[in-house]
């Protein structure tokens, strides 16, 4: 078996420990007999697992005690069309700070149901750099101000925590958490589908304040109450027990590799090795994205033409690249290097990089 080097977006790349860990105990998990996907939910086992999972994420992110943690299905989407139902009354206003593709769908997912005011946005400059905190138009009366964290697409992130208004701050952090450390207590809610940095696809993590947990929000079936999932300790149906499980299996990795802190460090490597190449390439690759808010996740870069572009994806899947197709929306080059991406999967891009740009140029 050779593993290839993997960029993709989202499913990513998961740290090769955690899927042998994985493969060894398919099987048979935690002397049960059986299978982690074969066991019942409502066992002690697996509650003592999620508990244990929970547990890890709180560590690893410093969460305050009085923060509420949930895990859930839908993924992030799911969440952006649960933030009004819960935490706004119909009809009242919300904010939202628009900086990519994905906080377009994000608004997408609010307007039936709230008020949606677009308090800043990046779309005229093509999503390649944040709109200055100065300029936000922000309503006293929103019931809360969103923001996408990392753009995926574009590769654009938020450098640091913006100050928040009067509402609690609510930030998708699908793509960028555990990537960094951060405050959680400036926000009002972070909220991150698993497919990036947590684990498989299936699941979605919400760390919510309380504050806004006690807000009656608007009339809604009881699955779709955040609440309610919190109150049976995200068992209110059945949970994807697999991704959860892997989820967990993620956080103990993190944790044996020095936390958040450690990862930030080599994801700082990683990133600068990227853009180095692409800044050193006298314009062979272009990123248009403004370097103060340059995503540490995903490195998206264009060449001269759509012909060079096709040219490079054919010669980095020869060479064990995999994943580097640019989204439809933007076309080009994209990197994802997340947390499992490892520094030498970096290092052979980079050196793939320089070696197609000496052929070509």
């Amino acid at each position: 078996m050779s593993r290839v080097h993997n960029f993709s977006a989202g499913p990513a790349a998961l740290p090769e420990a955690v899927l042998r860990q994985a493969q060894a105990e398919l099987l048979e998990w935690n002397d049960q007999g059986a299978s982690v996907m074969e066991l019942s939910h409502r066992g002690q086992a697996f509650i003592d697992m999620a508990a244990e999972a929970e547990r890890d994420l709180r560590e690893l992110m410093a969460i305050p005690t009085e923060y509420a943690v949930a895990f859930l299905q839908g993924g992030a989407t799911l969440i952006q069309a649960l933030l009004p139902l819960n935490f706004a009354a119909s009809g009242q206003a919300v904010d939202y700070v628009l900086t990519g593709h994905w906080g377009e769908k994000a608004i997408d997912q609010a307007r039936p149901c709230a008020d949606v005011s677009i308090a800043a946005s990046a779309e005229g400059n093509g999503y390649t750099k944040i709109p200055a905190r100065a300029l936000w138009r922000l309503r006293d009366d929103a019931a809360y101000l969103h923001i996408t964290s990392n753009e995926t697409i574009h590769g654009v992130e938020f450098a640091d925590t913006p100050e928040a208004s009067r509402a609690p701050l609510i930030a998708d952090m699908s793509s960028s958490i555990l990537s960094r450390s951060l405050d959680v207590s400036r926000y009002g809610m972070i909220y991150a589908g698993a497919q990036k940095n947590i684990g498989p696809s299936g699941i979605a993590v919400a760390i919510i304040h309380p504050e806004l947990l006690a807000r009656a929000g608007q009339l809604r079936a009881p699955i779709l109450s955040i609440g309610n999932h919190l109150k049976h300790d995200s068992m209110l149906n059945t949970p994807p027990t697999f991704a959860w499980y892997l989820a967990g299996l993620v956080f103990k990795h993190l944790k044996q590799l020095g936390g958040v802190a450690a990862i930030e460090a080599i994801n700082r490597r990683k990133a600068q090795r990227l853009y180095a190449v692409i800044d050193g390439s006298n314009g062979f690759y272009r990123n248009r994205v403004d370097p103060a808010c340059r995503s540490r996740m995903n490195v998206p870069f264009f060449l001269a033409n759509d012909v060079l572009e096709a040219d490079f994806l054919k010669h980095a899947t020869a060479n064990g690249l995999i994943g580097l197709k640019g989204h439809r929306v933007v076309g080009g080059i994209r990197a994802s290097i997340y947390n499992a991406v490892t520094e030498a999967s970096v290092e052979a891009l980079a050196q793939f990089m320089i070696d197609f740009a000496q052929r070509k140029a």
